[in-house]
């Protein structure tokens, strides 16, 4: 059943507001854990290594194929824990302070795409 103009305008608006928000959230920092792209490299690897020994224990077939099958699940299971679970930061980060008039060059793409969006909202 195709939504009315009405109701699409509405659910539109409501994406909208809702990504801005969640923006906000996702790019506020999570205290002393964030996610570190060398564990999601490694993760990434173990993963694509687990399923390469999954697709060797069906070739292989016999019991040793059941054996290398079950490590090669446990080497993917492996590999996800260890690309999303997120890593102590060494040094609390400190709170940004930003000058409106230029922002600094670590900024990321999205942290620079909400604060534009946000002075185009306010009407600066």
């Amino acid at each position: 059943m195709p939504l009315s103009e009405q109701e699409q305008r509405l659910l539109d608006e409501m994406e909208r507001h809702l990504l801005h928000n969640d923006a906000d959230v996702v790019s506020a920092p999570s205290g002393d854990r964030a996610l570190s792209y060398r564990n999601l490299v490694y993760g990434a690897l173990l993963l694509l290594a687990g399923v390469g020994g999954l697709v060797a224990g069906v070739i292989v077939g016999d019991v040793w194929g059941i054996v290398i099958g079950v490590v090669g699940f446990a080497a993917m299971l492996a590999g996800v824990m260890v690309a999303v679970t997120p890593v102590r930061r060494t040094t609390p980060a400190a709170p940004r302070e930003r000058s409106a008039s230029k922002q600094p060059s670590s900024a990321s793409f999205m942290d620079r795409m909400n604060d534009r969006w946000d002075r185009r909202q306010d009407g600066r």
